[in-house]
């Protein structure tokens, strides 16, 4: 789910201080610790070759974030696309792939858990001889 800043209603907008939410912008119940991650990446950088060998050779971990700067579209298990940028909020559901459109910049939070396996994957691809 990709929402702009500017379509996250305003709650509270008094002097100095203007409180957006969304409402029901996923749910996190069950997932035990969550982590947050920054992450800055460069144009070109595509998650595909990274989740070779996870189920649907995809990340199966949801992640909860905001870009910063830069743009990246994920790709779901159906090839359905969907672009965020910055100042965008994100939730993107376990089964996807991402690539980096424009240099970026983003937050996240995660089920430490998953999350860390699908790290510990990518490193292990990383790692293996040519």
């Amino acid at each position: 789910m990709r929402v702009a800043r500017d379509e996250v209603e305003v709650q509270l907008d008094i002097p100095g201080a203007v409180i957006r939410q969304r409402m029901n912008f996923g749910d996190a119940s069950g997932c035990g610790p969550i982590s947050c991650e920054f992450f800055t990446l460069a144009a070109g950088v595509d998650t595909t070759p990274l989740f070779q060998g996870l189920e649907g050779n995809l990340c199966q971990c949801p992640h909860w974030g905001y870009v910063l700067q830069g743009q990246l579209t994920t790709t779901d298990a159906k090839g359905s696309q969907e672009t965020v940028h910055a100042k965008d909020l994100f939730y993107w559901p376990s089964g996807h792939n991402v690539k980096v459109d424009q240099d970026a910049e983003i937050i996240m939070f995660s089920p430490q858990h998953e999350h860390r396996k699908v790290i510990d994957h990518m490193k292990s691809v990383l790692n293996r001889p040519a």
